[in-house]
């Protein structure tokens, strides 16, 4: 699954699943653009990238602005000179703020949407004409397990995700002309900060672990899925909404977390 020789932007790769995604598509051989609103988070990135013998670069932006998404793409074909692969990976989950619908405040519902949904349609905006320019690439949405299983509680959340699902497949006719493949992968429940933040303590973490049939995944499984869809070796999978989750939507697991 080599990509030595091509350009690679992954949004929210401060932390988390960007990071790895960034760190694993550079040891594939890309050079990867590390986009964050977190500036010495994106530098840590490319800190490790860089000790590893990879090529990035650090970009600050906040995906929920659209010039901020066109500037990722320009300082992508700036430094290395074309880009062929889009990772969308920026999100957010906010526990408290985002929940039942008539009791988000609108002012968050339309943050967790302008990042999660608006941010991965700008970022498509801007980058597939780039991309198709290069002779066509691979981009890569980051759904989730809710868009197929909503647990309520995070309606604003779920909506996003559900939005990134369908946006994949409906762009994936006219992406395919240009020689573009779109993609999203719909990870399980990853053991990152923001996931931290959902189960909220070791219980409830517990009754999480034991929804997937092999347990909490890690970020580099899942950063392992992106390199496959950014390669050729996935060339036959385009407009697909991959469950890398363990198995977590196979079952019911609302069952599993009743009294938390």
């Amino acid at each position: 699954m080599t990509l030595e020789g091509k350009v690679a932007i992954v949004t929210g790769a401060g932390s988390g699943l960007g990071r790895a995604s960034a760190r694993a598509l550079a040891a594939a051989g890309a050079s990867v653009v590390v986009a964050d609103i977190d500036d010495p988070g994106a530098a840590e990135t490319v800190d490790q990238i860089r000790a590893a013998d990879g090529t990035a670069i650090s970009h600050h932006a906040d995906v929920a602005v659209a010039s901020d998404c066109e500037s990722i793409v320009r300082a992508a074909v700036d430094e290395f000179g074309s880009l062929n692969v889009l990772h969308n990976n920026a999100g957010v989950a906010w526990p408290g703020r985002d929940g039942f619908a008539p009791d988000i405040d609108p002012a968050e519902w339309d943050r967790v949407i302008s990042i999660n949904l608006n941010g991965t349609f700008y970022c498509c905006h801007f980058a597939v004409p780039e991309i198709a320019k290069a002779g066509g690439g691979s981009i890569i949405n980051t759904a989730s397990s809710m868009a197929h299983l909503p647990l309520g509680g995070l309606d604003g959340y779920a909506a996003s995700k559900g939005g990134v699902a369908l946006l994949t497949k409906s762009m994936t006719p006219s992406a395919g002309r240009l020689g573009i493949r779109v993609n999203a992968i719909s990870p399980g429940y990853v053991d990152t900060p923001m996931n931290g933040l959902i189960w909220g303590n070791d219980d409830v973490k517990h009754a999480f672990d034991l929804g997937h049939a092999t347990g909490l995944q890690d970020p580099d499984e899942i950063a392992d899925v992106v390199v496959f869809l950014a390669s050729d070796a996935s060339r036959s999978l385009t407009g697909a909404v991959l469950n890398c989750d363990r198995g977590w939507t196979a079952f019911k697991q609302p069952d599993l977390l009743r009294g938390f």
